[in-house]
């Protein structure tokens, strides 16, 4: 009588070539890092685009939305406009009062950078009306970040735009 079935050999060499496939392919198809990093983009986005709004309504009230250079005092903080919408001027000290983002890089959990175009990293961005966001551990020349650009005339709105292809 012959008895069917596997050899110890065989199912050894099946776990093994199951092991490297995994090795090798898991990590092409569950990219956590990247998907993180897509996700906090989004949400610096949303945090961009919501504080953006509320200095707008803030300029609203005051009668300064149309103006292409005023400011705004917000909890203490100075806060630099251009036809109602947050400026450039003065991002890094500002961004945190209006948009809930340290750009410090302190490393207490929304560790990111900064970039204008006066920086050291002049890829970031492309026109002085510009500031990235980028998020730490991530080149300027690199397709991973958040761009914002001013208002450009009254009645308009600043863009926000996100770059994740190289996440």
């Amino acid at each position: 009588m012959k008895q069917q079935g596997f050899t110890l050999i065989e199912l050894i060499i099946v776990i093994v070539i199951l092991g490297i496939l995994s090795v090798t392919a898991a990590p092409r198809f569950i990219d956590f890092q990247g998907d993180a990093r897509k996700a906090t983009l989004q949400g610096v986005k949303a945090a961009l685009d919501g504080g953006a709004r509320l200095i707008f309504a803030k300029s609203a009230v005051a009668g300064e939305q149309r103006s292409a250079s005023e400011n705004l005092v917000i909890n203490g903080s100075t806060i630099y406009t251009v036809y109602g919408y947050p400026a450039i001027r003065d991002v890094v000290t500002n961004l945190s009062a209006w948009a809930d983002i340290d750009g410090s890089g302190s490393g207490n959990g929304t560790d990111f950078r900064i970039a204008v175009s006066t920086d050291s990293a002049p890829q970031a961005v492309t026109q002085t009306d510009q500031f990235a966001i980028l998020p730490s551990g991530v080149g300027s020349t690199e397709n991973c970040k958040v761009i914002y650009t001013e208002a450009q005339s009254a009645g308009s709105s600043p863009t926000i735009t996100v770059l994740d292809s190289d996440c």
